[in-house]
């Protein structure tokens, strides 16, 4: 219980890899803002699981962002953030339209960066928080058709990096996680032999679950990793060796 009286913020909570986060730092003692856009009942169930609260909020704009940190405001003092809402709409880039190239990094990238300056005020102020932005591994070696998404998700580490530095010396860390070929919702639509050719890459020979990802985001979170920032953690099974 690292985590007890800690208030979090999880965005896309609702499912896969952000529902797997938000219970395990529940697991770790925190009180969590679940955050969703669309899944409504299944944010509800998450939240009533852990006893934490539910809340729509569009992290594509600020006013969404602002009404998070409100949100958790209300639990306490906001001690965590994990910038985990993503999308995809992949395409060979010379088939990519205007429109979905700016939807997808508005929401990757944009997301992060409103939400980071929403809650940073309150973190600064009292010295202490940690945020974890949720890339991809395809940010770090990139994927055939999916410029947009890798590009969105490279802007985030960068952005981890530079903001680490700026407020290193208040205390609050700010680390990636990228996570590989991990079966969600999002992998469940592939082909089968689009899955089968993506696990034969990985060294372990399997995809990851979120289950995988959420022990090391609660890591960063905790005591341990108070001297841990600027730093992007691969969780991919070898595939970015």
């Amino acid at each position: 219980m690292e985590l007890a009286g800690k208030v979090a913020i999880v965005t896309g909570a609702s499912r896969g890899i952000g529902r797997a986060i938000a219970e395990e730092l529940a697991r770790g003692g925190a009180k969590v803002v679940v955050n969703y856009h669309s899944k409504a009942d299944e944010a509800e169930a998450v939240a009533q699981a852990i006893g934490g609260r539910a809340v729509k909020a569009d992290v594509s704009t600020t006013a969404g962002c602002e009404s998070l940190v409100q949100a958790a405001a209300e639990l306490g003092e906001l001690d965590i953030v994990v910038n985990n809402a993503g999308i995809t709409d992949d395409g060979l880039l010379m088939r990519i339209s205007d429109e979905s190239w700016d939807r997808v990094l508005d929401v990757n990238a944009g997301g992060p960066f409103r939400m980071c300056r929403a809650a940073l005020p309150s973190m600064i102020r009292r010295r202490a928080g940690s945020i974890v932005n949720i890339v991809s591994v395809s940010a770090l070696r990139g994927n055939a058709g999916q410029a947009n998404y890798a590009a969105s998700k490279a802007a985030v580490v960068a952005m981890t990096a530079c903001l680490a530095k700026e407020i290193a010396k208040r205390n609050v860390t700010v680390n990636a996680v990228a996570p590989g070929f991990i079966d969600t919702d999002m992998t469940k639509v592939l082909m089968d032999e689009v899955i089968q050719l993506a696990t034969d890459a990985i060294p372990m020979k399997r995809m990851g679950k979120p289950e995988e990802i959420a022990p090391i985001v609660r890591f960063l979170c905790g005591p341990g990793a108070r001297y841990l920032t600027g730093q992007v953690v691969a969780v991919d099974g070898g595939l970015s060796c």
